[in-house]
């Protein structure tokens, strides 16, 4: 990602929907960008293994799993898996695990923070639809900008791919 947060949010002001709530970051690479792909699943991923599995063709996963700490969403598994299906970001509402393996891969991950118990597999959840996380909503096919500041969301595409 060329661009900063910081300076999006000079250039396009309030065009922008800023998350207000405090992500940390997880992967390899902290500032990344792209279109957004939603899922709402709690204590659940199975929704988030199928999504990975798919072609991420640069998207950003956006994940609300309900602001849970009790369960991981992701792994190094899946993050392994999105890395190999060209997903360049992926944002939870909730927790990872295997953070020390997730750092060493090349690809965004923010999310609440860590929980070292996995989640149940009962397929329960929702795709592609709009949630609302950190007072923003964000909608599948919106455009999402993370980096060490944050995370902003648009309605249209402010940077160029790669």
């Amino acid at each position: 990602m060329e661009a900063k947060t910081a300076d999006l949010c000079d250039t396009h002001g309030d065009a922008l929907r800023v998350l207000e709530e405090p992500l940390s970051d997880f992967g390899g690479l902290i500032a990344f960008g792209g279109p957004v792909h939603t899922i709402r699943a709690y204590e659940d991923n199975s929704l988030l293994r199928a999504a990975l599995a798919e072609p991420g063709q640069g998207r950003v996963l956006v994940v609300d799993g309900g602001g849970s700490l009790k369960r991981a969403l992701l792994g190094d598994e899946l993050a392994e898996l999105a890395v190999k299906n060209d997903w360049e970001g992926i944002v939870i509402f909730g927790c990872v695990r295997d953070s020390a393996a997730l750092a060493e891969l090349e690809i965004g991950i923010k999310a609440l923070g860590t929980c070292p118990r996995k989640t149940d597999k009962s397929g329960q959840g929702l795709r592609d639809v709009a949630l609302r996380i950190g007072g923003v909503d964000i909608r599948p096919g919106d455009y999402l900008y993370a980096d060490e500041d944050g995370v902003v969301v648009s309605d249209k595409r402010l940077l160029e791919a790669g």
